[in-house]
C-alpha cells in the first residue's frame, strides 16, 4: 500500500509541474490592458490630415513643436519591426492621411500588430520631420547639433497609447504617374502603398537587397528601379534585415510597402520579404 500511495502522489506531482509549465508558456492574447495606457480617452480626437495641415510649416522646415493640450489621433498600424526593416518606428493611418510614429523599443510587432488600432494621446509628445517626413516623438540632438523628432523613450510611449481592436488594412496603389508631384508626395508619405509591375535596377539572380559593403552612414542600401530615376524612389532595405542578404527579384514584381520620404525621394521601406510578389495585372 505504501509503494501505491508514494505512486500517486508521485504521478499528481508531475501532473502539476505539467500544468504550470503549459501555464507559463501559453502567451494570451492581447486584450487592451497587458500594453499601453488603459485611461487614454478620447477628450480632443484630429484626424491625423487635421494634425499635419496644422504643423504644416513645421515639417516643411525642419522643426519641431510639443503639444501642451490633450490632443489625441486614432489610426490603424501599418508597418511595424517584424522582420527588422522598419527600425524603432510604426507607421500610423487613419483614411485621412499617414504619419511616423518614432519609438525607441525593440519587438514592437508583439504588441503594435499590422492592423491594430491604437489611440495616441499627443500632449507631451513632438511633431516634426525628418527629411521632411511627418514624425511624431521626441527631440534628439546629432554630433552635427542638428535637432530633429526622433524616438521617444519606450516607458514613454507606454504611457501615450491606448491598443483598441484590429481593423482590415490595405495598400492603395501607387500613382507612378505623380512620381515629381509635390501634393501628392505631401498627402501621401508614409502610406502604405503598392507600386505595381515594378523590376529591380541590376537584379541578376546574385545581387541582395542589402550588401554589407554598400552601406550608407544609417546601415542601409538603397535600390533603383527600372525606369525611374533613384534621385525620385529607391526601395530601401535595413542590412539588419532578415531578407538583407536574399537576392533581388529578377522578375517583374509588386512591391508593398511604408511609402516615406526623404525631402522629395520617396523610399519604400518592405515590411517583410512577402511584401514583393509576382506581378499581378
Amino acid at each position: 500500500m505504501r509503494h501505491i500511495h508514494y505512486y500517486i502522489m508521485s504521478l499528481l506531482a508531475v501532473c502539476l509541474l505539467t500544468s504550470c509549465m503549459d501555464g507559463d508558456w501559453d502567451i494570451p492574447e492581447p486584450d487592451g490592458t497587458e500594453f499601453g495606457n488603459a485611461s487614454v480617452t478620447e477628450t480632443n480626437l484630429v484626424t491625423i490630415a487635421q494634425l499635419k495641415s496644422k504643423y504644416a510649416s513645421v515639417i516643411k522646415n525642419g522643426g519641431y513643436v510639443q503639444f501642451t493640450e490633450p490632443t489625441q489621433i486614432k489610426g490603424v498600424v501599418t508597418g511595424n519591426d517584424i522582420q527588422g526593416n522598419i527600425y524603432n518606428q510604426i507607421g500610423l493611418e487613419d483614411g485621412t492621411g499617414s504619419i511616423i510614429i518614432c519609438i525607441s523599443q525593440g519587438g514592437l510587432f508583439g504588441q503594435l500588430q499590422v492592423g491594430r488600432e491604437i489611440l495616441v494621446e499627443l500632449e507631451g509628445l513632438f511633431i516634426g520631420s525628418y527629411g521632411l517626413q511627418p514624425e511624431i516623438g521626441t527631440p534628439y540632438t546629432n554630433k552635427n547639433e542638428r535637432t530633429y523628432v526622433s524616438r521617444m523613450p519606450r516607458v514613454l510611449w507606454q504611457q501615450h497609447y491606448k491598443l483598441l481592436g484590429m481593423k482590415g488594412i490595405e495598400p492603395i496603389e501607387f500613382d507612378v504617374s505623380k512620381l515629381g508631384n509635390s501634393n501628392y508626395i505631401d498627402e501621401n508619405c508614409g502610406r502604405l502603398m503598392t507600386i505595381k509591375g515594378a523590376r529591380f535596377q541590376g537584379a541578376n539572380g546574385k545581387r541582395v537587397y542589402a550588401n554589407e559593403k554598400e552601406k550608407d552612414a544609417a546601415n542601409c542600401v538603397n535600390r533603383s528601379l527600372q525606369n525611374i530615376s533613384s534621385n525620385a524612389l529607391v526601395v530601401r532595405t535595413s542590412t539588419y534585415a532578415d531578407f538583407a542578404n536574399k537576392p533581388l527579384p529578377t522578375g517583374t514584381v509588386d512591391i508593398t510597402g511604408i511609402f516615406t520620404r526623404y525631402n522629395n525621394t520617396w523610399q519604400i521601406l518592405i515590411r517583410e520579404e512577402s511584401d514583393v510578389k509576382e506581378y499581378e495585372q
